[in-house]
């Protein structure tokens, strides 16, 4: 072994029991994922822990023992320094000559928890990076599997891995959380057949076949309609010829509703804001107007490229927000939010989004609604429904509907 390497996991056994605390900026990642989850959110007393605690493990997994033996001595009991296949220095317990958990150093960083037989991680470990970003969870072969959560000064990524990569969160579903659909003339027409919506009677009855597979609702789906958005306009001339009776129904029953316009590429962005301004109703204590964006890449080139497109969006948000008075939401799909939202950090950092991530994992970013499903049922309206949960409790919403709404 190394003289620097021997050297190092001697100073790591001399370490105090102080845990590393976060930084600001690490701080404010983790007081969003605390103010949007509670104790039944998988993982949540680890990451509770961490916020309060800083990162413990390293303390947590030093080998204890009041003797530090060689790699000679058999059966091997307590502390010992060993190397893995791949040289990296292992400060490790050891128990009835099985290599039990410890702290192990390379380049990258220093990974403190679970080993198997092979000296790689597994099970329980952390790992802060020499980045500066920190992992603790589940490790299968010495890659990040099952529940984790991974922060860093610019994100928080809490749920499920596999094989190293990020699924996201696996979301229990529960009355707890605030629902919500999203309508448009297809909830009143399929085929040549006509259908009416009974507002006095929605339910919502299933979220979807996946979520249902999954095991991910808590009993029965029977969840209350807290918000509903409607679509009142698509380019420059569609109109939703349903938007008004349902909107007028929505505030009868006293539904937040909201309005939203589907974007379209095609059609200068002053001439579609004023088109929506046009063709719909808002009322004192309505839900932000929202931004429907679902272009096409082959859209998004023709109008020359997304640096375009987001400059076309700004122009619509700005004619909306004035008329307004608050600031609207945009809808956008994980995709997009993968291959282009970076390309305009002023939008990211400054609106509300709304994301379609179809299936068990919520979407990865800072979020206000998520459309999990197309295919929910309602009780009350014939046919699918997109159904929708808004990023928070019952506190959270309450201070969306005072802060964000319409003025």
């Amino acid at each position: 072994m190394h003289r620097s390497c021997l050297l190092l996991l001697l100073t790591l056994l001399g370490l105090s029991a102080k845990a590393q605390t976060p930084s600001d900026s690490v701080r404010s990642e983790l007081n969003y994922y605390l103010e949007r989850h509670n104790v039944r959110d998988e993982g949540f007393d680890m990451v509770a822990r961490y916020a309060e605690e800083g990162d413990s493990t390293l303390t947590a997994y030093r080998p204890q023992g009041p003797h530090l033996l060689t790699n000679y001595v058999r059966p091997r009991r307590g502390k010992s320094i060993v190397v893995d296949p791949y040289g990296r220095p292992i400060l490790a317990t050891f128990n009835a000559d099985t290599l039990v958990s410890g702290i192990r150093i390379d380049t990258l960083g220093t990974y403190a928890g679970m080993f198997n037989q092979f000296k790689e991680a597994c099970g329980h470990g952390s790992f802060r990076s020499v980045s500066g970003s920190y992992y603790e969870g589940q490790w299968l072969h010495d890659q990040r599997e099952q529940f984790g959560f991974e922060v860093a000064p610019n994100y928080l990524k809490a749920g499920q891995w596999h094989q190293d990569r990020f699924l996201g969160e696996r979301m229990l579903h529960t009355t707890e959380r605030i629902y919500g659909i999203d309508i448009s003339r297809y909830q009143h027409e399929q085929g040549r057949k006509k259908f009416s919506i009974n507002w006095r009677n929605l339910r919502i009855t299933r979220l979807s076949r996946r979520i249902d597979k999954e095991q991910l609702v808590d009993g029965q789906a029977d969840y209350p309609v807290s918000f509903v958005y409607i679509k009142s306009t698509e380019g420059i001339s569609i109109v939703n010829q349903y938007f008004t009776a349902d909107y007028q129904a929505a505030h009868k029953q006293g539904i937040p509703v909201g309005a939203y316009h589907f974007f379209s590429t095609r059609q200068t962005p002053r001439e579609q804001a004023a088109h929506f301004l046009q063709n719909t109703r808002f009322r004192r204590g309505d839900l932000p107007p929202m931004l429907d964006i679902e272009p096409s890449d082959a859209l998004i080139n023709a109008m020359g490229g997304p640096e375009a497109l987001f400059e076309s969006v700004r122009v619509w948000l700005d004619i909306v927000e004035r008329a307004t008075k608050v600031r609207p939401i945009l809808y956008v799909n994980q995709r997009f939010v993968n291959k282009f939202l970076d390309l305009a950090p002023d939008l990211k950092a400054g609106y509300h989004f709304w994301i379609a991530r179809y299936g068990e994992y919520k979407p990865d970013i800072h979020l206000a609604l998520w459309q999990l499903s197309p295919e929910g049922r309602v009780s009350g309206i014939q046919g699918d429904v997109d159904i929708n949960v808004f990023n928070g409790y019952q506190g959270q919403w309450d201070a969306f509907l005072h802060d964000d709404c319409i003025p």
